[in-house]
């Protein structure tokens, strides 16, 4: 079994930044893809960003592309999310996800955090 718990969320005002982390117990963190995803009141689920296992590919939604960067730390179990630039439209519970396999479809993320509130006022 896989736990995930995200923190670093809160009330930030439009242009500001915030650092979201996801630490990871229960199985080697190394093996797993990890992702980002948010998701906004009376809105879909939607897909941030995409990490590989070693760390050195990464992937990222449009709507967040030269905003916001995905990173992990093998050594400490720990993804990250540096989020800059931020706007109200990036308003929504953040989600942290980890997947054993290659990424095709949200289906392969296997195991999910609870979730971090970011808020950003305008």
């Amino acid at each position: 079994q896989v736990q995930l718990v995200e923190s670093g969320g809160g009330l930030v005002q439009a242009g500001g930044s915030l650092r979201l982390s996801c630490a990871v117990s229960g199985r080697t963190f190394s093996g797993y893809f990890m992702g980002w995803f948010r998701q906004a009141p009376r809105k879909e689920r939607e897909y941030v960003a995409t990490i590989s296992r070693s760390g050195g590919s990464t992937y990222y939604a449009d709507s967040v592309k030269g905003r916001f960067t995905i990173s992990r730390d093998n050594a400490k179990n720990t993804m990250y999310l540096q989020m800059n630039s931020l706007k109200p439209e990036d308003t929504a519970l953040y989600y942290c996800a980890a997947a054993p396999v290659p990424i095709a479809t949200i289906a392969d993320y296997r195991y999910w955090g609870q979730g971090t509130q970011v808020t950003v006022s305008s």
